[in-house]
């Protein structure tokens, strides 16, 4: 077997590789560069499930980042359990091959009880009273005890919120870097989600963007010195592009007008009813999936949402298969963005209905995704003394809301999950080997065609010297 270090840069696409990142141009002249072809939806969950298994979402069933639990009622958002993802993945199938395979698996998700060796993922601590406590999860327990020992904490608030940013892969790198000296795994998987923040925050035409990508860049180049002083080879991917939006679309109040979507009224705001609803959408970048009762409610939400501004697409279930994405949790409906437009969770009709987790990071009680959570509300006049105080408050004991988060959804300048037009503006695949089987290449040369998805997982066995899927 040939060590194998594989990066997944969140938002590189073939475009961004260049003078304005010589460690990725340098990794590429030494060995190849392909563009992906996406799958739908093309966003996180569903693509590196694709990429660990082989097969497209309507196979593996990460359909999306969630997906609406039919028997309890409950959308599931970002949930971590590798036997969710149905099928072998790749790093079970290596110990098939060569029962001393070993894999570390780094903050890419599908995490929790994955068949590796050694694994970190974000996990908080949430005691009886409310609080959330920033810590990550490992296997073995003590895996993220020693590696904080080393590197100290890792920086839970740069990961997601309003101040996501470079410090979440800094310590990702560092990790990395320490894993390949103390454990040699054979496969190391580690994910760099940074870029991919100012990309959506601000466009990725932005001077933010710029700069992000030098950072990831300095990033990777330093984690292919490290690689290369430990004998392993390199690839690169990532699940998808950003494009630039200026169109957010309230496809659940849209719902909502039609007489499909219900709500509960609380002490605290308007919560979504997936009971009483007749139709309702889960929100998810550029795509939404609406999940209805009956075959007349899916009728009435297609006439409903046919004419709403900003969609591209209304998939049944015969349109679904064919783009590789029916499955049982899929939506009955799934809805795809125009270019430059997105798809809201918002319900809401009045801004004082809004419910109190609506201004607050809370990836699970909303019932689809919010790109705001990396935003302080700019109407806010000081958000920095707010947040300091709201953590004083918190620390003193008393219940308060981290309330910093905007409602605008105008914000927001790059969103993802619709497949590209182009394919340079997709998910990459970058390999420290030239293509060809006399270079010992991981898997064929494409040609002109943007490389499968589906094909990453027996290039990783093809580069680590192990014979792939019959």
């Amino acid at each position: 077997m040939r060590p194998l270090l594989v990066l997944n840069v969140v938002g590189l696409t073939p475009r961004l590789v260049g003078e304005a990142t010589p460690n990725l141009a340098a990794l590429v002249r030494r060995g190849s560069l392909a563009p992906m072809a996406a799958v739908l939806p093309a966003v996180t969950l569903s693509a590196q499930a694709t990429m660990l298994t082989g097969t497209p979402p309507g196979i593996h069933g990460a359909v999306g980042n969630g997906w609406l639990d039919r028997a309890s009622g409950e959308v599931a958002l970002w949930r971590q359990s590798n036997a969710l993802v149905r099928g072998q993945k790749v790093y079970e199938l290596a110990r098939q091959r060569n029962p001393s395979f070993t894999c570390a698996k780094l903050f890419w998700w599908w995490n929790m009880g994955a068949a590796v060796d050694w694994s970190i993922t974000p996990r908080p601590f949430y005691p009886a009273d409310g609080r959330k406590i920033p810590a990550i999860y490992s296997h073995p327990a003590d895996f993220a005890a020693d590696t904080e020992a080393q590197l100290g904490p890792f920086p839970f608030f740069d990961f997601w919120g309003p101040r996501a940013g470079l410090p979440s892969s800094a310590w990702i790198t560092a990790a990395t870097l320490h894993t390949l000296e103390t454990k040699r795994p054979t496969l190391t998987l580690a994910y760099l989600p940074h870029l991919d923040y100012d990309l959506q925050r601000h466009g990725p035409d932005s001077p933010a963007a710029t700069r992000a990508l030098a950072e990831v860049d300095e990033l990777v180049g330093r984690l292919v010195a490290g690689a290369d002083a430990a004998g392993t080879e390199i690839m690169v991917v990532s699940e998808y592009g950003i494009e630039t939006v200026t169109r957010p679309i309230h496809i659940n109040r849209a719902l909502r007008r039609a007489g499909l979507l219900a709500v509960r009224q609380t002490p605290t705001g308007e919560v979504l009813d997936t009971f009483a609803s007749r139709a309702f959408a889960l929100s998810d970048h550029q795509v939404a999936h609406i999940y209805t009762r009956t075959e007349h409610d899916t009728k009435a939400a297609a006439e409903a949402l046919r004419e709403l501004d900003g969609v591209d697409l209304l998939l049944g279930r015969d349109r679904q298969a064919a783009l590789g994405v029916a499955h049982e949790r899929t939506g009955d409906i799934l809805a795809v963005a125009e270019a430059g437009a997105w798809f809201t969770y918002y319900y809401w009709l009045e801004p004082g209905s809004a419910p109190d987790f609506a201004t607050t990071v809370d990836i699970h009680r909303k019932p689809g995704f919010d790109p705001c959570e990396m935003l302080l509300d700019p109407a806010i006049p000081f958000p920095r003394l707010r947040v300091a105080r709201r953590l004083l408050q918190k620390r003193l004991g008393f219940r308060t809301l981290l309330d910093v988060i905007p409602l605008d959804a105008a914000l927001i300048r790059g969103s993802h999950g619709r497949l590209p037009d182009d394919p340079r503006d997709g998910p990459v695949f970058i390999s420290s080997r030239p293509f060809g089987p006399a270079a010992g290449c991981p898997g064929q040369d494409p040609g002109d065609r943007p490389l499968a998805m589906t094909s990453v997982a027996d290039r990783i066995l093809s580069a680590l010297e192990l014979p792939g899927r019959p």
